[in-house]
């Protein structure tokens, strides 16, 4: 499915008089102003003004251009979940070298606050293909939710067949990971504090396993310093089951691989990270998974803030926030899927001056 075609059955929020302007220009309008650089809806409405020219080949604008109010009215006014469908049209992308691994990963809009309506910040965790580095969904943490709730709410939309679903260690709970194997995927959690117990066993059991673990080296040089780092993997994990691990706790469904990762940088001690998995893992597996969620926090959350500004957006009415973060997501997507291969700032500023340019993205969105 193209955006125009999902962005044509979304429903209007408007009524009477207040729909003088076509919604699918409205949203249209604002992608490509994204797309070009814009990051407000002052924003979309001024580069309206500045390109009308162009927006006129594809948009019929029967009443003239929208006002920077009333982009600012209809974000605050739509559903959010019929606006968030437009991630549909990237998931053949998603899925044309397998699903991979499924980075599961919350951000707060810093400046999204309210103080006047008490109201904080907006938070939200999105589901993101690492590997096809697109995000696929994401759900806002509503009044009276967590980061927890939040992600099984966005999880259960999701067909999740063969994917590796990763999340750092809030989501490390048993109800999370059985919703994750009921869609058909296989979890990879981080092990942590928050489970005191569990991780102390586990702990003990990598520092002097019964048996010798298969394990697997990788050497970084990145950023003017040498990392190594060294995984091992256990696939016995029947004694971990039971009130012996954690008194009380629920067990992990489906466990099948404890993973340990030891890193050590320079002359610097070692840190060790645990994880708990559904997947056999073997030692490579899991030193491409745990390298891979990362993607969600430099390819994503990263190129949120530094080229899209996210965290000094300022919308704070209604459902403004939300819709103007799906909006960024979708911009994005749209961005690294369409051709050329180029970085996404190089492209944003193309598209900004060159009308020739714009039009190459444009048509590859319909």
């Amino acid at each position: 499915m193209s955006l125009i075609t999902i962005f044509r059955d979304i429903p209007d929020p408007r009524r009477g008089n207040a729909q003088r302007h076509e919604l699918l220009d409205i949203l249209t309008i604002a992608l490509v102003a994204s797309v070009c650089g814009a990051e407000s809806c002052v924003d979309f409405a001024e580069f309206a003004e500045d390109r009308e020219q162009l927006l006129r080949e594809f948009l019929s604008l029967e009443n003239g251009l929208p006002s920077h109010d009333t982009f600012s009215r209809v974000f605050r006014l739509l559903d959010p979940q019929a606006f968030g469908r437009a991630f549909e049209a990237f998931l053949t992308d998603l899925g044309a070298d397998g699903p991979g691994v499924l980075a599961i990963d919350g951000k707060t809009l810093r400046r999204s606050f309210d103080r006047a309506a008490g109201r904080s910040p907006l938070h939200v965790v999105t589901a993101f293909g690492a590997d096809a580095r697109l995000s696929i969904g994401q759900r806002a943490v509503a009044p009276g939710e967590n980061e927890i709730t939040a992600a099984r709410a966005l999880l259960a939309t999701l067909s999740l067949g063969g994917a590796l679903v990763s999340g750092d260690a809030i989501h490390a709970q048993a109800e999370t990971a059985q919703l994750v194997l009921d869609r058909g995927g296989d979890y990879l959690f981080a092990l942590k504090a928050n489970r005191p117990a569990m991780l102390a066993a586990v702990a003990a059991y990598f520092a002097d396993p019964p048996e010798p673990l298969a394990s697997f080296e990788t050497t970084d040089a990145d950023h003017g310093r040498i990392e190594v780092r060294r995984h091992r993997v256990a696939h016995q994990v029947d004694w971990l089951f039971g009130d012996r691990a954690e008194p009380g706790a629920p067990t992990m469904p489906g466990l099948a691989t404890l993973g340990c990762v030891e890193a050590v940088r320079g002359d610097g001690a070692p840190s060790v990270r645990y994880y708990l998995s559904s997947a056999l893992l073997t030692p490579e597996r899991l030193a491409r998974a745990v390298r891979s969620h990362w993607a969600i926090e430099n390819a994503l959350h990263w190129v949120l803030d530094v080229g899209f500004d996210e965290d000094g957006a300022r919308n704070r009415a209604d459902n403004g926030p939300e819709n103007l973060a799906i909006l960024r997501r979708l911009t994005l997507n749209l961005l690294r899927t369409a051709r050329p291969k180029l970085p996404v700032s190089r492209k944003r500023k193309r598209a900004g001056w060159s009308d020739d340019f714009a039009r190459s993205i444009i048509g590859q969105m319909r």
